[in-house]
């Protein structure tokens, strides 16, 4: 900063020394795009038209040359207008300098060939007034003084901003570790002290910067402000800051009425959702019978309604936010919305497959189900995708629209109160009395922990095949889950094969073909052969 101040400062004291030396102005630079003449950087006049064969651009250059004599001569440089039939002739000392006619009016701003005339005499008179002061050490030593205190005021105030940062850096850091030390949930840190402090330095030292480059702005704007050759760069800086800052006051004094009325639609869509989940917590509870709407689908109709009455409020309220007639923000919203379809067909796809489950009532959270190839209770129905916990500890995770595409066995469905089915298929050849197959297979069922006795379970011979019948055993599982279903059903088979070796009867899988010799059984006193162990009795 320093070193930029003083380069800045260095070089207008060499543009300043050059235009007091030279006893003469700079030249006047007599024609831009416009054919305005220009002296001491500032526009005089503009010529729209030729007069008497002389186009613009030569009228420029000619009252360039001709106010640049006039000038260089010695007197008071008094301006003075005279009215003429070809214009109104602008005079320095009683000398024409350049005319300007009715075809030099601009007509965009409706002036009359009087007050076009007026205000560029007005303009000459400031250039000469400037052209003046260039001459004058005394104004040039004035200018120098008042750059040297504004550089001088523009360094202690770098230097006190330098300070302040390292300080108040030192202080926000410090703040920020003791909060983010203090946000804890389970002993476990929701914000890293050291992310808190590394966004907060940032944060400080974005505004550092702005704070440092306006300062050197301003006094850019100023020191420039001080010599006649460079005034009206001065002035074009602290017009355009000026503009800046009132455009985007401006804009948001504008939008204030708009974005009012976008808080009141929020605050509204706030309150009717606080009410829907009022009114679906009671629903969930008991406390509210609605025919058309479950305990059971309370929370995701709630969520449901909820995402339906904020899109209701940001439809509504976006012809109120500031920006959203601007073409910027509506090629944003075409952008995100063209996003959304391309990438987003598959996510409606998902969610849709979630509102058929979750309406269809196919399974509730709790139940045990079967799904393709992977069974266990279901413990989350989501709009993406279903969790279920299966017999041997393991979460799966199926998509809502693999689920939709297979067939779904629901084994907690035709129970009686809660719990779940519990079923099983052995054959057993003809010579067995199906009336005693049907006993055993009760009397295992009774043997397995878990299984309900009410309802009693129930013996089915589904199919009678060539060389034996299929019996299926169903029988319901306690609600309270004491083991996965897995270890229940291995529990069962189990007692199912001790039932069957203690009667002597054969169990004719996986496929009979002829009668064997001996029965294909395990005597009671070989049920625990070494190394199995017999169960301690208590």
């Amino acid at each position: 900063m320093k070193r930029i101040l003083f380069a800045c400062c260095l070089g207008l004291f060499v543009v300043s020394s050059g235009v007091a030396a030279e006893p003469s102005p700079p030249p006047a630079t007599a024609v831009d795009a416009a054919n305005t003449l220009h002296y001491f950087n500032r526009p005089v006049v503009t010529f729209r038209s030729s007069l008497s064969g002389v186009s613009a651009s030569d009228r420029a250059q000619r009252a360039a040359a001709r106010l640049r004599e006039q000038l260089d001569a010695p007197g008071p440089h008094r301006v003075d207008q005279k009215p003429e039939p070809m214009g109104v002739l602008v005079q320095i000392d009683g000398a024409t300098t350049f005319v300007v006619t009715a075809d030099d009016v601009d007509v965009l701003q409706q002036e009359s060939l009087e007050a076009s005339a007026q205000r560029a005499a007005q303009a000459l008179e400031r250039v000469i007034a400037e052209s003046r002061e260039a001459r004058d050490w005394q104004a040039l030593l004035w200018a120098l003084g008042w750059s040297a205190l504004a550089s001088a005021l523009a360094l202690v105030l770098a230097w006190a901003l330098r300070r302040g940062h390292a300080a108040l850096a030192r202080r926000l850091v410090t703040l920020s570790e003791w909060h983010s030390r203090k946000l804890q949930w389970g002993g476990i840190e929701l914000l890293q002290r050291e992310r808190a402090a590394a966004v907060v330095r940032k944060l400080l030292n974005g505004a550092y910067a702005v704070v440092l480059l306006l300062l050197a702005y301003e006094w850019l704007s100023f020191v420039l402000a001080r010599f006649p050759f460079t005034r009206v760069w001065g002035e074009t800086l602290n017009s355009y800051l000026l503009n800046l800052l009132g455009l985007i006051g401006g804009a948001m004094v504008g939008a204030v009425p708009g974005l009012f009325t976008a808080v009141v639609i929020f605050y509204l869509a706030r309150a009717a959702t606080g009410m829907l989940h009022r009114f679906f917590d009671r629903v969930q509870q008991g406390q509210h019978s609605v025919a058309w709407l479950d305990a059971d689908v309370a929370v995701p109709t709630r969520r449901i309604a909820t995402a339906v009455v904020w899109l209701f409020a940001l439809a509504m309220a976006y012809p109120y936010l500031p920006g959203a007639q601007t073409e910027a923000f509506k090629g944003l919203s075409v952008l995100v919305g063209l996003m959304i379809s391309l990438g987003a067909s598959n996510l409606v796809g998902q969610a849709a497959s979630g509102l058929i489950l979750t309406y269809g009532r196919v399974f509730r959270r709790g139940e045990y189900v079967r799904i393709a190839d992977q069974e266990g209770t279901v413990t989350d129905v989501g709009m993406f995708a279903t969790r279920i916990r299966t017999g041997l500890g393991e979460e799966v995770t199926i998509s809502n629209t693999t689920i939709l595409g297979s067939t779904t066995k629901n084994y907690s469905r035709a129970v009686q109160g809660e719990g779940y089915v519990l079923d099983t298929t052995v054959t057993i050849g003809y010579d067995t009395p199906w009336r005693q197959v049907h006993a055993m297979l009760q009397e295992a069922a009774a043997r397995t922990e878990g299984v309900l006795t009410t309802p009693e379970p129930q013996v089915f011979q589904t199919a009678l095949s060539d060389w034996y019948p299929v019996y299926r055993l169903v029988c319901q599982a306690v609600p309270s889950e004491p083991r996965p279903r897995a270890l229940l059903l291995s529990a069962l088979h189990a007692n199912i094969q001790d039932v069957f070796n203690t009667y002597g009867v054969q169990i004719m899988s996986p496929q009979y073909i002829a009668d064997p010799q001996t029965p294909k059984q395990v005597p009671p006193d070989q049920w625990f052969a070494a190394p199995a162990q017999p169960p301690r009795q208590t």
